[in-house]
């Protein structure tokens, strides 16, 4: 009987000073910063209200002042991870702070938001371990590819050629790791890519898909192509996008030289 009592006694006094080491924040306290209601976020944002929604129930709970607290969460020094993990995600994006920011950090966001929902680096394993539910579906991930369009769907179209001087730059910073524009590499090569059947690059292994799609790369299918992939063709193996309208436009004009 006493050694139980001793037992009790010894993890009561654990509890306790975990309880107490929980009020040490030496990554960052994330708790100072108010609690405005889930219905606040992204009230203003120029997106799908599906994107939004999925953006809210899935991400929230560590890239907005909407954070929900477990018990758990209190207790150092778990507390103390959940809170530097929880402070690094807001840094990286802050869902209350969505409408601060410039239009160009909005549309990168926009962007890293498709790239990382498709990889299913998002969320990550750690959280979803004691969040099963929130794990995207394929319906969260086909309403996360849409982030970047506007309310209705749409986009805003740019009149006049793009520039390709500055497509060239495009190519360059955000095309490289896996094209080139002469030889194969990870993507097959891109130079007259324009007016050349998808999946015709002799030698290359392309996926099914895009294979059989029966495309011809012009303006209008770069355009949409650039713009979401997985819109295009469902089975293909680009993992990125271009969410900036004269990124897209620009880049085409360099592709068509």
């Amino acid at each position: 009987m006493r050694a139980r009592v001793v037992v009790v006694a010894t993890i009561v006094a654990v509890m306790g000073v975990g309880f107490g080491l929980g009020n040490l924040h030496p990554f960052g306290d994330p708790r100072v910063e108010p609690a405005e209601g889930l219905g606040t976020l992204l009230r203003g944002a120029k997106m799908p209200a599906e994107a939004k929604a999925v953006l809210v129930s899935k991400c929230a709970d560590c890239h907005s002042n909407e954070t929900r607290w477990p018990v758990y969460a209190r207790i150092a020094p778990g507390s103390w991870l959940i809170e530097s993990d929880i402070v690094e995600a807001r840094k990286k994006m802050d869902l209350s702070r969505w409408e601060e920011l410039p239009v160009e950090q909005q549309q990168v966001l926009m962007a890293k938001i498709v790239e990382e929902a498709k990889s299913g680096d998002m969320p990550p394993l750690q959280y979803r371990l004691l969040h099963w539910d929130a794990k995207l579906s394929k319906v969260d991930v086909q309403m996360l590819s849409m982030v970047d369009k506007s309310a209705d769907g749409s986009e805003t179209a740019l009149d006049g050629d793009g520039d390709a001087l500055r497509g060239k730059t495009v190519f360059e910073k955000r095309c490289t790791g896996c094209h080139a524009m002469e030889a194969d590499r990870e993507g097959p090569r891109l130079a007259g890519v324009f007016g050349r059947r998808a999946g015709s690059v002799a030698g290359f292994n392309y996926s099914a898909g895009l294979k059989n799609s029966g495309i011809t790369w012009n303006d209008a299918t770069l355009e949409r192509w650039l713009s979401d992939p997985d819109l295009v063709v469902k089975d293909n193996n680009m993992s990125i996008g271009f969410p900036k309208a004269e990124e897209r436009r620009d880049l085409i004009a360099y592709l068509k030289q």
